[in-house]
């Protein structure tokens, strides 16, 4: 078992939009927009936007593999830079920034994952360079991998990013950068619940579940966005850094977007791998599983093991991947989340339910992995559990 933890206003929006230097740090850099192209980097230009220029053009991605919301959201979200303010303030829809077209490897219609269809305008040739490309999520089976499923998709990508290209993914589209090598040494983001699955099989990422966004790669070419709906931020961040900082929080304020600020973690849950090999320790999981709320679950598994405690630790970690204080601390949130989504108790109570007598105690745990108060994790999903 392996757990993967983790308002909008115009300033908090313009502070995470742009890169200071720091993984997965987003702010905007105020009042200005980047220089594009795929044949050099992306630079940083003091300028406003030129409306007299070209409109900044981005492919978004097509595969079978794909699930048709993100792709016609991206487009949509993309469209809307430069052209829907103008429209709801004045009347008259201003001139688009951002032209976004649906990409495939032949053009030809398809139907996706989920049953949709979709109709790309533009091949993947080799004279087609747009100034950024777009990977939305992707389906596939994490047991068995991806394994050719992408190959034509990641051959033109690693000639793209040769030229100098921008590649942004968000969910589990970060799987093509890795299926292409663009991930060794890099940080990365993804879908939570995929984390694990990219650090196993692309040796050398440095994979970052709780961030929502993450920028890396030469130039900060590569830009990951985290799972389910932060495609949203992803596009957000694309606005400012090819248009301006206002122009994203316009855009944003148009749809109703709110930043996902406080990253995956609050989002995340525990992933539940296969059960381990290790006979000892599988008893011990499924002892705890039922006992996490006692005092000293710890050395309850350990007597139930009948091991040493160096060999208990030892043989737990390899089997779990985690430390045995550290699982038990996953079960213990993972239930305090059920409750607080579910329940109207108090923060005191849920703390004493799954198995700590000091509240405050509970709560810095709480935040520590979760990234909210408890009183905050409830605000933000206890109405949705209550439906």
């Amino acid at each position: 078992m392996h757990v993967y933890v983790e308002r909008f206003g115009a300033r908090t929006l313009a502070r995470k939009l742009s890169i200071n230097g720091r993984i997965g740090q987003v702010a905007i850099v105020g009042g200005r927009s980047y220089d594009r192209g795929c044949k050099g980097e992306h630079r940083v230009s003091d300028k406003t936007p030129d409306l007299s220029r070209r409109p900044v053009e981005v492919g978004i991605l097509a595969v079978p593999q794909a699930t048709a919301s993100p792709i016609y959201g991206m487009q949509e979200l993309l469209g809307s830079a430069g052209r829907d303010w103008d429209f709801l303030m004045q009347g008259v829809p201003g001139k688009g920034l951002i032209d976004a077209s649906i990409v495939s490897w032949d053009g030809e219609p398809m139907e996706l994952a989920n049953g949709g269809w979709i109709r790309p305008t533009k091949t993947l040739d080799e004279h087609y360079c747009p100034d950024a490309i777009c990977i939305l999520e992707v389906v596939f089976d994490p047991l068995a991998g991806p394994g050719e499923l992408f190959a034509r998709e990641t051959r033109w990508l690693k000639e793209y990013w040769r030229k100098g290209g921008l590649i942004a993914t968000a969910c589990t589209g970060a799987v093509l950068l890795g299926e292409a090598g663009l991930l060794a040494g890099e940080d990365a983001t993804t879908h939570w619940g995929f984390c694990e699955f990219m650090a196993r099989r692309y040796p050398g990422v440095r994979m970052h579940p709780e961030r929502a966004l993450v920028a890396s790669g030469i130039g900060q070419r590569l830009i990951m966005s985290g799972g389910g709906t932060s495609w949203m931020d992803l596009g957000l961040y694309l606005i400012a850094r090819f248009c301006s900082q206002a122009e994203a929080v316009r855009v944003a304020k148009v749809h109703l977007i709110e930043w996902h600020q406080t990253g995956q973690q609050p989002f995340a849950s525990v992933s539940h791998q296969r059960q381990s090999d290790d006979a000892v320790i599988a008893r011990c999981q499924q002892w705890v599983a039922h006992h996490y709320d006692r005092s000293s679950p710890v050395a309850g598994m350990m007597a139930l093991s009948g091991l040493s405690e160096r060999s208990f630790t030892r043989r737990f970690r390899q089997a779990t991947g985690m430390a045995p204080i550290e699982y038990v601390l996953t079960l213990r949130l993972e239930e305090a989340k059920q409750i607080l989504e579910t329940s109207n108790v108090s923060v005191e109570v849920v703390a004493e339910m799954v198995g700590y007598q000091d509240a405050a105690f509970f709560s810095r745990k709480f935040r520590q992995r979760v990234g909210l108060t408890p009183a905050q994790y409830r605000r933000k999903f206890g109405g949705l559990g209550r439906l």
